[in-house]
């Protein structure tokens, strides 16, 4: 009875989608969702949220303007009230500035718009801070300030009290739709923008990416049959499915929408630095091994940062494949990793790894672990595996081991010019290990490290190339 029943929500299903008047399309797991045209996703919104090549964002520039506008305006109707008392100029500006009293002067005012001015530009657009605190602040403090300016200022005696009252209200205004525009606009279009970055793939390279990851074995992607009763699906169903494969011994958690979103930003964000990282022009040859080579760059408010480059005889898809999809096998060839395990799949392009790393220096380094977000994307040639260090609900930190942390860096892999099946592999380490080492020490495990993975790495391509799967 109950395969009946459900024989007849299939066939009543398929025909009313029939009657749905939409492009036919395919059942589909997320590596083969169709793309929608790129004019219903790209808005102006997000075009103006976007960072193009590392600049400032248009709607984040617009905002610097906006402060500089409010800097500009307030001084000009301060010099319009101090013009129309008549006085001689000079005269003017020497009582409103050099003998500066509360009472009868509003150049104060001005004193406060400059001070916005040089905080605002100092976080949002130097440092580029993506958070509303300073502007809360400085708000705050300016609403304040204004306030009391009203109580105290003389405006009895005062030539023109409509412009002063106008100068008063203007600076008002002007803090608060700053705060409005940077709370409400900026913050909320880059952020779509980083999303953006992370979960649409339609873009001039997406066929090359889409068609790869659609080739790899899934191992996260769940059915719509997941949903359903686990009777037996009748052969040839449209809901047959195979049951998802365990991850690993850390099981994944249910995470909120909240969460995913935050784990794709500081992804996205951590596609961009590892970029600029590998981009970088200041690194400096530290040691050289056959053709291996490691680099060294010292990065204010980072340190030291390492750079391995390889040649190895397999191509960038390939390489792909084994570390990003594969890192459950991490650690069966290299043993400079004790485990390594997948723990939570965010989306086609992002999840969560565990990994616990050996001793290393002869024991002096003693073995952490690392709880890894990361990342993979395509850009001009390169396939790139972004990673950063994060948390997770079901990897607390343990007394057991020292849990290191991992900062911007990736794997970068693209086709040896000279040979389409050979590739370029480069890894930007950038490791906070925590506990207290001694720098020599430490920059000698790491780049002893660093050439010990690329020895291991190749035996690996070349045990795998005798069993004939190369």
């Amino acid at each position: 009875m109950d395969q009946q029943a459900r024989q007849a929500a299939e066939s009543l299903l398929q025909s009313s989608s029939q009657n749905v008047q939409s492009p036919p399309l395919e059942i589909c797991n997320i590596n083969t969702i169709p793309s929608l045209h790129p004019d219903y996703i790209i808005s102006e919104d997000l075009l103006a949220g976007q960072r193009a090549n590392g600049r400032m964002s248009n709607v984040r520039r617009f905002f610097c303007l906006f402060v500089t506008f409010d800097l500009l305006l307030t001084g000009l109707m301060w010099l319009i009230c101090v013009m129309l008392k008549g006085e001689n100029i000079m005269k003017a500006l020497n009582e409103q500035i050099y003998h500066y009293n509360i009472h009868t002067s509003l150049f104060d005012v001005v004193l406060a718009a400059v001070c916005r001015f040089v905080v605002l530009l100092l976080f949002y657009a130097i440092i580029y801070m993506n958070h509303w605190f300073i502007i809360s602040v400085s708000t705050t403090l300016t609403c304040m300030f204004l306030i009391a300016k009203v109580f105290v200022y003389d405006w009895l005696h005062s030539a023109q009290p409509v412009f002063e009252v106008l100068l008063v209200l203007t600076s008002f205004v002007l803090s608060w739709g700053e705060a409005w525009f940077l709370d409400f606009r900026v913050l909320p279009q880059e952020s779509h923008a980083r999303r953006f970055l992370i979960t649409n793939t339609d873009s001039e390279r997406a066929p090359l990416i889409r068609s790869y990851v659609h080739g790899l074995p899934s191992l996260y992607t769940e059915s719509v049959g997941n949903f359903y009763s686990p009777l037996a699906s009748p052969e040839g169903s449209m809901y047959g499915f195979n049951s998802a494969p365990v991850l690993g011994r850390y099981p994944p958690v249910q995470l909120t929408r909240e969460q995913e979103e935050n784990y794709k930003t500081l992804a996205a964000r951590t596609m961009q630095e590892a970029w600029d990282l590998l981009l970088k022009k200041e690194w400096k040859l530290e040691k050289a091994s056959d053709c291996d080579l490691v680099h060294t760059i010292s990065v204010p408010k980072l340190g030291k940062i390492f750079k391995l480059t390889a040649y190895l005889d397999v191509t960038p898809k390939f390489l792909l494949d084994e570390l990003f999809y594969r890192v459950e096998t991490l650690a069966q060839w290299n043993p400079t990793l004790l485990e390594s395990h997948k723990v939570q799949v965010i989306d086609e392009h992002t999840d969560i790894s565990y990994q616990i790393g050996a001793d290393g220096a002869a024991g002096v380094v003693t073995s952490r672990d690392f709880v890894n977000l990361r990342h993979w994307d395509f850009i001009e040639g390169r396939y790139i595996i972004a990673c950063v260090g994060t948390d997770h609900p079901s990897l607390p930190k343990s007394d057991k081991y020292i849990r290191g942390e991992n900062r911007p860096g990736c794997w970068a892999m693209q086709e040896d010019p000279n040979n389409p099946n050979k590739c370029i592999f480069q890894w930007v380490l950038n490791t906070n290990l925590n506990g207290w080492i001694p720098q020599y020490i430490r920059d000698t495990a790491f780049v002893g490290m660093m050439l010990d993975y690329s020895k291991h790495l190749k035996q690996h391509i070349a045990k795998l190339r005798e069993n004939g799967r190369l």
